[in-house]
């Protein structure tokens, strides 16, 4: 299940009363050098990270009239030696982490990464939307 991190973080630094547009901000703030990882798993072992997907240069917005974040990150894939299991979008305090798969019709997943060709040096990109009206 998807997961919200660093909510509390955040609304502390607003100051007053914690509206959309003040989360907007902090948000936006926070995500500037965000990084998206993709892990796998071998064994045991459910950290291997399979690709860092780094922020797009002009993709973080804010959208007002659907109240949400709009963002778009992009990286290499690193390793083929496993399939994708789990992410983790990470700002400096803020983060969103959740299951994910590079297979369409897979059930409890909360990411589809359409472009994740599962070759070692493609590009994977994955685009996200954070629903303000969740977070507040």
């Amino acid at each position: 299940m998807r997961q919200y991190h660093g909510l509390e973080t955040l609304r502390a630094a607003i100051s007053g009363r914690p509206t959309q547009a003040k989360l907007a901000e902090c948000l936006l703030e926070d995500l500037r050098e965000c990084r998206c990882t993709i892990f796998g798993c071998i064994g045991d072992d459910d950290r291997i990270v399979l690709a860092v997907l780094a922020l797009e240069a002009d993709s973080l917005l804010y959208e007002r009239f659907e109240q949400r974040i709009d963002l778009l990150v992009a990286g290499p894939i690193l390793r083929d030696d496993c399939v994708p299991l789990t992410f983790r979008l990470a700002g400096e305090r803020f983060a969103v982490t959740g299951r994910c798969s590079a297979l369409p019709h897979v059930c409890g997943r909360d990411l589809y990464l359409s472009s994740y060709s599962g070759r070692i040096g493609d590009i994977a990109r994955q685009r996200f939307q954070i629903p303000l009206k969740q977070l507040l």
